[in-house]
């Protein structure tokens, strides 16, 4: 066995790359004696809590102007220069890269809503905010965290039992292929990220979606309609294409076919090397004149086999030789170049071709056809446009025009929404009075609700239906409106039992928004509700942070901020 060392060294003079000593000797005490250098511990209220809280306020800080059509446009610029002008708090937030563990719980929070319903992003993170800030108050009131995690988790259920009590009566039925009434539940989507556009945008987007709708609407899948995007122009000029519109030029001179049979060609149009080295040893011209026209025989012999299965068009999924090229005009077939896989399979899909792997004779049944594939030119791009009229079509295209590239790119985020919520309505089209009515209306019951309630979740309660607030709060003040007068009026109209009245925003005074036509949908509405209160309660969870010493050594200490690995 080792024997003690006579005396001792303390602990504090060791040098932390000195040998280890047989027996461990204790550096510092508490905690730092279990973590390794570097670490950082933070805990308790003041240290943890509140400073989680008041990152999660931050962040809804920064989307919370962005609510409502009125938001105002953030200017974004990532990581690799590329600017974003949005007020899409989707965007916004995946491309702040949120650094903070808390703030991100709220942006994770927001992209479950973004991927499951494609709208209320940004009601998800500014609800979040609002209840994370009404916590901090009922904190420094002296409640528990715990107490206000009850209670909160009570005013949700609440919240959903009331929603489903807000639904407007018959709107459970619907039909999917009336554009009257897909517009009526769009609008407010569309509206919220191009506001005054929104009687423009509908129509195109109700009619893309209508176009490529199955039987069964429930399998309605978003990447059936595809925006393309052509600078000049305006908003007006913009159209819906049955089929796709690819954007580059026909290769060669034919530009226009009818009613075509199409062949597709994942490996390009090209004489193909062979996998082994060989070596030809000529001895003559003659022979060195008939290799070369051996090979020009082989790629007429193929490209000839295409044309005589009845396609007029070949589509290449990569380079297209010249050679090939020279062959194709003689046999007076169009040739188009696609360079994209995602696009190759979306162009399989729309015309039902089957993508073969290298040139050869297509069989019957792996050509696709199309009504016609001509080539425009739009706003001085010439791009392809492939229709398909005669029904069953999988596949529409929204041509969107506008000025500038990030107006088109706001525009598409605006059509990806009108989309998101077509596929949630083809699931559940039930839906619920927009324009804050459906917010003070719960403000107004939870309320209500809490006074019955007699734990200290109580207070916990009440604050949650205060939170509600925020939407007509915010829909106003970003509107330039008074906010006080309204949110009073609001809960006066909604006492006298007017539960549809919500902010008439173009008027600045409180109107029933039946007669607006201003609908939410109830999915919508109740995700994004139980997405923030679900990312509330686990900031709230979490007394207590501890970061292990980073990789590269101890980080400087950041002013008021945590990093995390």
């Amino acid at each position: 066995g080792f024997t003690d060392p006579p005396h001792p060294t303390p602990a504090t003079s060791r040098s932390p790359c000195s040998t280890p000593s047989p027996l461990p000797t204790m550096v510092g005490y508490g905690i730092q004696s279990m973590l390794k250098d570097g670490h950082k511990h933070l805990s308790g209220l003041d240290e943890a809590v509140l400073k989680n809280i008041g990152a999660g306020r931050e962040l809804s800080a920064i989307t919370r102007t962005s609510l409502g059509p009125n938001g105002m446009n953030k200017m974004v610029i990532n990581h690799l220069d590329k600017l974003f002008i949005t007020n899409d708090a989707a965007t916004i937030v995946n491309e702040l890269e949120v650094q903070h563990p808390a703030a991100k719980l709220l942006v994770l929070a927001a992209r479950a809503q973004q991927e499951e319903i494609g709208d209320g992003a940004n009601l998800t993170i500014s609800f979040a905010g609002e209840l994370l800030e009404k916590a901090e108050e009922l904190i420094r009131m002296g409640l528990h965290p715990s107490e206000i995690i009850i209670g909160y988790t009570k005013a949700i259920n609440k919240t959903l039992e009331i929603l489903e009590d807000l639904v407007e009566k018959g709107s459970e039925n619907m039909d999917v292929r009336n554009t009257e009434e897909v517009m009526l539940r769009m609008k407010s989507a569309v509206a919220s990220k191009q506001f005054g556009q929104e009687d423009v945008l509908c129509p195109l987007v109700a009619d893309a979606c209508i176009q490529v709708c199955p039987k069964n609407p429930a399998n309605f899948n978003v990447d059936n309609v595809r925006v393309a995007k052509l600078v000049g122009g305006g908003l007006h000029n913009s159209s819906v294409v049955r089929g796709m519109v690819l954007k580059n030029d026909a290769v060669g001179s034919i530009k226009k076919v009818e009613k075509a049979k199409i062949a597709v060609f994942a490996g390009g149009v090209d004489t193909s090397a062979t996998e082994t080295k060989g070596t030809v040893l000529i001895h003559s011209a003659e022979q060195l004149e008939n290799y070369a026209k051996t090979e020009e025989a082989k790629v007429e012999e193929l490209i000839k086999s295409v044309a005589d299965s009845g396609a007029k068009v070949i589509v290449s999924g990569a380079a297209v030789g010249d050679m090939a090229l020279h062959f194709c005009e003689r046999y007076k077939l169009m040739v188009l170049k696609v360079s994209s896989k995602f696009e190759l399979r979306r162009f399989c899909r729309t015309t039902g071709a089957i993508a073969l792997l290298k040139l050869s004779r297509p069989n019957a049944d792996e050509l696709g056809y199309t009504d016609s594939v001509s080539v425009e030119e739009i706003g001085g791009a010439r791009v392809t446009v492939v229709k398909n009229e005669e029904g069953g079509n999988s596949v529409a295209t929204v041509v969107l025009r506008g000025s500038t590239d990030s107006i088109l790119d706001d525009l598409e985020r605006a059509v990806d929404d009108g989309v998101n919520t077509y596929k949630s309505m083809c699931r559940d089209s039930r839906i619920i009075p927009g324009a804050a009515a459906t917010e003070i209306e719960l403000a107004k019951r939870l309320k209500d609700f809490s006074l019955k309630e007699t734990g200290l979740d109580q207070y916990a309660i009440a604050k949650f239906g205060e939170s509600f607030e925020m939407v007509p709060r915010t829909l106003s003040e970003n509107a330039g409106l008074g906010a006080m007068e309204i949110i009073s009026s609001l809960y006066a109209e909604h006492a006298a039992g007017n539960m549809k009245v919500g902010i008439d925003l173009e008027g600045g005074a409180c109107k029933d928004a039946s007669i607006m036509k201003i609908w939410d949908l109830y999915v919508t509405k109740s995700f994004a509700l139980k997405y923030s209160a679900d990312a509330v309660c686990t900031v709230l969870r979490v007394d207590q942070i501890i970061m292990a010493k980073p990789a590269g050594g101890p980080r400087p200490p950041q002013q008021g901020a945590m990093d995390e690995d």
